[in-house]
């Protein structure tokens, strides 16, 4: 059994297309025994996380070009050692830490941590929060090969510390967590799922949105007809880090709109898209594991969950103005000074700041707690106003 097929797609090969359908009889079978519907949250949490199926714990490889995506850390390090500038003063004024979380195939660990030992800012620890055993065996290989005489610094977390002074850094962490799904009908609000047809395939079906999704909908000013993403997983992801960082501050990078843009009524059919092969699609049920399962951040209800925790939101900017004011440039120029190749920097970093690549779709908000000092990512051009 497995999901609808998309026929412009690659073909997953027979080992891919088994371990799908084993993740499809997964999930049919909490389907069914839940009455025969499931919250589009929990089929995506399964799709993407479960235990040696799921997108994120089996054993494909999803980063670079041989993967079904490219992030920027994997574009150039001059991204990493960029961000390094920011992490430094926040490590500075608070403690010399810094949490990844989400760290994908290690190359901005590495990244990070050969860019602040540049700056003489080298953190005595370097915790990873990463749950999939997969991903930590290539991120140990990853900073073993490229920052050796740090690795030993650098441990792995099965869960969140209970407190945490430092820098807190994701990096297309958000994007990848768990949205319910809302419709917005002539005949009231809805929240899409997912159930079995007669073959026994993967479907939309929706029912009434319980009291929750409808206050946290009430916030978004959206009218019918309208299908769209409320990230309640994000949000309170967030706002556990309010209870937990001491001191310091998190730097969240990924690719989203403040709310005014993502509810606007030309986005009526949501944001919500998978990756395969470097090939964007739109049908999650399509082989299950075997495409990402990603939406737009929604930044304003992560100020929002932030500040209502505790925390200080402490600047939102576009990402090439925040790698523009951390010195991105400088470092290609120095780069170009040493005498080595910078053709494929330059392509990278057009990617990076070009507003119609990453520079403009992708995002870096800050929260912090202590942090009394105005952060170099957001010293000009800073759209707090915006959210």
């Amino acid at each position: 059994m497995r999901g609808l097929m998309d026929n412009s797609l690659p073909t997953p090969s027979p080992d891919a297309q088994d371990a799908s359908r084993a993740l499809c009889a997964r999930i049919a079978d909490e389907i069914v025994a839940s009455g025969g519907w499931m919250s589009f949250a929990r089929y995506q949490e399964l799709a993407l996380y479960a235990p040696g199926l799921g997108y994120y714990a089996g054993g494909s490889h999803k980063f670079g070009a041989d993967g079904d995506f490219v992030t920027a850390p994997e574009l150039t390090p001059l991204f990493g050692h960029a961000l390094a500038r920011q992490v430094a003063q926040i490590t500075a004024a608070s403690a010399p830490a810094v949490l990844e979380t989400g760290a994908g195939s290690g190359r901005l660990a590495a990244d990070l941590l050969l860019g602040l030992d540049a700056l003489g800012s080298a953190p005595q620890r370097y915790l990873i929060l990463e749950l999939s055993g997969e991903l930590r065996a290539r991120q140990r290989e990853t900073i073993a090969r490229e920052a050796p005489a740090l690795a030993e610094r650098v441990a792995w977390l099965d869960a969140m510390p209970e407190s945490f002074a430092g820098c807190v850094v994701a990096n297309e962490l958000l994007d990848a967590m768990p949205v319910q799904v809302l419709a917005w009908r002539e005949d009231g609000l809805k929240e899409r799922g997912v159930g079995l047809d007669a073959a026994g395939q993967f479907v939309w079906r929706e029912r009434p949105a319980d009291a929750r999704l409808a206050a946290a909908a009430a916030e978004l000013g959206v009218a019918a007809p309208y299908v769209g993403e409320v990230a309640l997983a994000a949000r309170a992801w967030t706002a556990e880090w309010g209870h937990r960082l001491t001191k310091g501050a998190l730097l969240l990078i990924d690719y989203g709109l403040p709310r005014r843009e993502y509810y606007h009524a030309q986005r009526s059919d949501g944001t919500l898209r998978c990756h395969y092969r470097h090939r964007a699609h739109d049908n999650p049920f399509w082989w299950p594991g075997l495409s990402d399962i990603t939406t737009h951040v929604e930044f304003t209800a992560i100020a929002e969950a932030g500040h209502g925790a505790g925390l200080d939101v402490l600047g939102y900017t576009a990402q090439a103005t925040f790698l523009m004011n951390c010195g991105i440039g400088d470092l290609l120029a120095a780069r170009q000074a040493r005498g080595g190749d910078t053709t494929k920097a330059l392509g990278a970093i057009q990617v990076l700041l070009a507003p119609g690549e990453m520079g403009e779709l992708f995002k870096v908000i800050a929260l912090g707690r202590g942090m009394d000092l105005p952060l170099l990512g957001f010293a000009r051009c800073d759209r707090l106003h915006a959210l």
